[in-house]
C-alpha cells in the first residue's frame, strides 16, 4: 500500500464511524422527543454523505476496526429516515429500501477495495519479474565475463615469467573483459533508479543473441584452456528476439560451467542448427572428465541461478534443456527452442 493508502485507512473508518454515531445519537434523541427534524434538502444532504462516507470507510478502512465504523455509517443514513415522519409500515419499506442502497454503497467500496488490491499485486508481479530478470543478466553475463577474467588472470601469470608481451596482452584481455561486466552492472543500476514505464523499457533493452556468439566463442577460446569452436547455421532473422537471446544464454552458461568445473577439458564445441521442424538446436559439448555426479548437471558452486533457473527460462519458451555425460567422455547441453517461441 503507497502512502496515499495508508493515510486513508488511517483516517477513513474513524471518520465515517463518527458521522455515522453522530447520526444516530439525532435520530435517538429527535424521535424520542419529537423535536424539530430540519429542512428536507438537510436531511438529503446527510443521507448522500452517510452513503458517501460509507463506500470510504468499505475501500480504505482497516480490516478490524474497519467492520463496525462501515457498518455505523452505512446504517446511520437509513435510520435518519424515523425523524421525517411518523413511524408507519410505508416508513418502514423507505428504511428497508435505503438500506439496500447502503449495503451496494458498501458492495461498492468493497469493490473498489479489491480493485486496489489486484493492482498491487500486479505491481508487485511486475516488480518480482524485472528483478529475476535482472538477476538472470547478473548471472548470465557478469558471472560469464568475471570467470572469464580469472582464466586470463591465471594463464597471464604463467606467461608473464616467460612472454612478457603476452603477459601484457592478457592484461588488455583482463581489462575488456572488466570493461564488460561493468558496462552489465551499470546497465542493471540504471534500471533500478528508473521507475514505471521507463524502467521496463530499459528492462527490455536488446541483449545480445545468436550475431554474439563467434565473439563469445572467440573470447573464450583466447582465453586460454580448451580450444572452442562454434558451427552455428541459424541466423537471427529467423527466430524471434526472445529465442535467440534464450539460445545464447544457454551458451553463455554451458562455457561458464566448463571453465569453472572443467578445467581439463581441452575442447569444446559449439553448434547451433535450424530453425527446422524441430525448431532451434543449441549444443555445447566439451571433452573433460567426468565429475561427481549432480554436480555440473546444476551448474551451481556455492549458489547461482544454475542451469535451473535456465532449464525455466526454456520451458516457458516452450522449449526443452539436458544436461549429461556425453557419449564418449567429456560433458554435453543440449537445448530445443521454438523458432518464434509460444503464442502470446
Amino acid at each position: 500500500m503507497d502512502n496515499k493508502g495508508r493515510a486513508m485507512a488511517r483516517w477513513a473508518g474513524p471518520v465515517a464511524g463518527a458521522c455515522g454515531g453522530v447520526s444516530l445519537v439525532v435520530t435517538a434523541a429527535l424521535t424520542a422527543t419529537g423535536g424539530s427534524t430540519g429542512p428536507e434538502a438537510l436531511a438529503v444532504v446527510e443521507l448522500g454523505a452517510l452513503l458517501a462516507l460509507t463506500v470510504f470507510a468499505a475501500r480504505w478502512s482497516a480490516r478490524r476496526a474497519g467492520v463496525a465504523l462501515t457498518a455505523l455509517a452505512a446504517a446511520a443514513g437509513p435510520l435518519s429516515l424515523l425523524r421525517r415522519a411518523p413511524v408507519t409500515q410505508a416508513l418502514v419499506a423507505g428504511v428497508a429500501a435505503w438500506l439496500l442502497v447502503a449495503l451496494a454503497a458498501v458492495g461498492t467500496g468493497l469493490y473498489l477495495r479489491l480493485l486496489d488490491r489486484r493492482r498491487e499485486r500486479s505491481v508487485l508481479a511486475a516488480q518480482r519479474e524485472q528483478r529475476l530478470r535482472l538477476a538472470a543478466d547478473l548471472h548470465d553475463f557478469v558471472a560469464h565475463d568475471v570467470s572469464e577474467m580469472l582464466a586470463l588472470a591465471q594463464a597471464g601469470q604463467m606467461l608473464a615469467a616467460h612472454d612478457p608481451a603476452a603477459g601484457a596482452a592478457q592484461l588488455a584481455a583482463i581489462e575488456s573483459a572488466a570493461r564488460r561486466a561493468l558496462s552489465s552492472l551499470d546497465r542493471t543500476v540504471h534500471v533500478l533508479h528508473r521507475d514505471g514505464a521507463g524502467a521496463q523499457e530499459a528492462g527490455r533493452a536488446p541483449l545480445p543473441g545468436l550475431a554474439q556468439l563467434p565473439e563469445l566463442v572467440g573470447r573464450f577460446d583466447a582465453a586460454g584452456g580448451a580450444h572452442a569452436v562454434l558451427d552455428c547455421s541459424a541466423q537471427d532473422a529467423q527466430i524471434s528476439r526472445e529465442v535467440s537471446m534464450t539460445a545464447y544464454r544457454v551458451v553463455v552458461e554451458a562455457l561458464t560451467n566448463i571453465r569453472r568445473h572443467a578445467r581439463d577439458a581441452t575442447r569444446v564445441e559449439v553448434t547451433v542448427t535450424g530453425p527446422g521442424a524441430e525448431g532451434l538446436r543449441v549444443r555445447v559439448r566439451d571433452d573433460g572428465r567426468p565429475v561427481r555426479p549432480g554436480f555440473r548437471r546444476t551448474g551451481r558452486a556455492g549458489g547461482g541461478r544454475g542451469l535451473a533457473g535456465l532449464s525455466a527460462q526454456v520451458a516457458a519458451l516452450g522449449g526443452e534443456l539436458a544436461a549429461g555425460p556425453a557419449l564418449g567422455g567429456g560433458w554435453r547441453l543440449t537445448a530445443r527452442l521454438p523458432a518464434r517461441g509460444p503464442e502470446r
